[in-house]
């Protein structure tokens, strides 16, 4: 069964999961400061925390993930392994 939680951080509502290596992606993270070289798994583009499993209103109809650094604001998350939650 899916697990609708993250052992590293919150779910995430990505608008796009691409890898940190795409041309860009890396531009996007080397204007924002992010060494690209460290940054394991994906990245998620334009992203929204997923707070509550089942509440109206809290659904994503992107690519839910979990990430284990959302420190951009949503703009960019790292670390993003994308699962399934069935929202």
């Amino acid at each position: 069964a899916p697990s609708n939680q993250c052992n590293t951080g919150a779910l995430q509502c990505c608008q796009s999961v691409q890898a940190a290596d795409t041309p860009s992606v890396a531009t996007l993270l080397g204007l924002l400061g992010a060494a690209v070289q460290g940054i394991t798994g994906q990245v998620g583009l334009t992203c929204n925390p997923i707070s509550v499993i089942g509440v109206s209103g809290n659904s994503c109809s992107a690519q839910p993930v979990c990430c284990t650094d959302n420190s951009f604001n949503g703009l960019v998350a790292l670390g993003c392994t994308p699962i399934n939650i069935n929202l």
